[in-house]
């Protein structure tokens, strides 16, 4: 396996591999091109966008800054709001659904780290470079979900459609489908229910 293939079957890979430094490197890149611009500029961030290789579906909204570790690893469904400041380390794939509304400074992290430091440390390879070693495990927030302003979602987590995760939140396991969850580590605060509708 490349170090590519193993970094999205989620085994332990060398992050330090040239082909996955040179998709980080062309990220950082269109990141700087994108928040550069202004949101008048539709244009020309539908280009990066698709320059980025992030799979999206129509009219998917994304406020700038936002930076991706790759983005070629990421997809988007229709009618998507991002807010400023969006945070997403796809080293695993990262799968967001139609119709997700996502408050300011959201972080999506998929990479992991070994719980031994021996296994966690940096080393020097067999030609004098320094490398570590990592993981990654997906993330899929399904649709109509709410993720709210500064809310972080770990590796591994799903989030079911049309569930709230309130401000704050640190997501480190499963939420199921329409509920309301929160707080650090995120829990289950309650379903939501008709009770909660605000129109006729």
């Amino acid at each position: 396996m490349t170090e590519k293939e193993k970094m999205l079957s989620g085994a332990l890979y060398d992050p330090a591999d040239p082909e996955l430094m040179a998709l980080r490197d062309k990220a950082s890149r269109l990141g700087k091109a994108y928040n550069d611009t202004v949101e008048a500029d539709a244009d020309k961030r539908r280009a990066i966008l698709d320059e980025w290789n992030i799979r999206r579906g129509a009219d998917v909204y994304i406020r700038g800054p936002v930076w991706f570790d790759y983005g070629c690893f990421t997809s988007i469904g229709e009618n998507t709001f991002i807010n400023f400041n969006f945070t997403c380390l796809d080293c695993c794939p990262v799968e967001i659904g139609d119709n997700v509304f996502m408050g300011p400074n959201i972080s999506i992290l998929t990479p992991m780290h070994p719980l031994r430091w021996q296994e966690r440390n940096v080393f020097r390879k067999p030609d004098g470079a320094i490398a570590n070693r990592e993981y990654a495990k997906p993330v899929k927030i399904e649709s109509n979900c709410w993720i709210s302003g500064n809310v972080t979602i770990c590796g591994g987590v799903t989030i079911g459609a049309g569930s709230v995760i309130g401000a704050g939140s640190v997501v480190t396991r499963d939420i199921p489908p329409n509920v309301v969850a929160a707080g650090v580590p995120c829990r289950v605060i309650r379903p939501i229910t008709e009770d909660d509708r605000m129109s006729e």
